[in-house]
């Protein structure tokens, strides 16, 4: 494994709701323990699959503090504490600290925040104060706001600003990130296999709470240079990983959880359940993935 922290599986988690739609803690703790036996290496906690746009402040660090410490030390843990005012960024940064969290992932000023590259690392560095190393978050088309590869140089100058997770889905992109020479994460799942080829650190990986065996297995033929193994795993992968990219992302990876034994109850509104005429096909690029997942050591 590289010696990059946030090297290898990083997973961004569901977050499990019982009936009410309140946060069902007995399944999170089972769900995480299933995941850790499957071998990942690293945990997001309040990410964007866990619904954390659709979590209160309270929510979120009670489910960061749980999250740590059921974790344990058993594999890292990264908290998302992305929010619209900067003061409580810092705040829910602290909390991650004193909760154990190895790190934090951090969205751009969003919402008519500032643009400018400028307002970008006076943000970023008001939250290096917290103490925790920070993975910014490239996602331009949700909130205006491009890292380029000039930018990451210039953020990676900010104290505790350790990479950026790159989740544009434009591959040229993200190996220009690469080509920096900095850690860059992918976070966009049909990218996978030839993000880690590009040089990708490390990954937060949202689609791989459906079929987690077989993510590990594939990220570690990567590391071991084992490109024909990585082919043969992402052949099963490939269809269900560009099948939810493109569309009602966290619905699907719920939806799809639960058809791989992994589920987490229902997305919390705004959000429902993914729609019944879209099950069929998401079963049919499930369909290979089955077995696979059942044999993965």
């Amino acid at each position: 494994m590289s010696a990059f922290t946030f090297s290898g599986v990083n997973l961004a988690i569901t977050t499990p709701f019982d009936a009410q739609g309140k946060i069902d803690y007995a399944r999170f703790e089972s769900l995480i323990e299933r995941y850790l036996a499957a071998g990942v290496h690293g945990f997001v906690l309040s990410s964007g699959t866990g619904m954390h746009v659709y979590l209160s402040k309270d929510e979120s660090k009670e489910l960061v503090a749980f999250g740590a410490n059921v974790i344990n030390g058993r594999a890292r843990v990264i908290a998302q504490t992305s929010a619209l005012l900067a003061d409580e960024v810092v705040e829910r940064t602290r909390h991650a600290k004193d909760c154990g969290a190895d790190g934090v992932m951090v969205l751009p000023p969003f919402f008519e925040g500032p643009t400018d590259d400028q307002g970008i690392i006076d943000f970023y560095s008001s939250v290096s104060e917290a103490g925790l190393p920070i993975i910014g978050y490239n996602v331009p088309q949700a909130v205006g706001v491009e890292v380029t590869p000039d930018l990451f140089k210039q953020l990676s100058e900010i104290p505790n600003f350790v990479s950026v997770k790159d989740s544009s889905g434009d591959l040229a992109a993200q190996a220009s990130l690469v080509r920096t020479g900095l850690p860059t994460m992918n976070g966009a799942d049909p990218l996978v296999p030839y993000a880690l080829f590009a040089g990708a650190a490390g990954l937060i990986w949202g689609g791989a709470n459906m079929a987690p065996k077989a993510c590990v297995a594939l990220v570690n033929a990567a590391h071991a240079r084992q490109w024909d193994e990585v082919q043969q795993i992402w052949k099963a992968l490939a269809p269900v990983m560009s099948l939810i990219w493109r569309g009602d992302y966290v619905q699907s990876v719920y939806a799809g959880a639960e058809i791989m034994g992994y589920g987490a109850g229902n997305p919390r509104r705004p959000l429902a359940r993914l729609a019944e005429n879209k099950l069929p096909a998401l079963r049919e690029a499930l369909a290979g993935l089955r077995e696979l997942e059942a044999s993965a050591n």
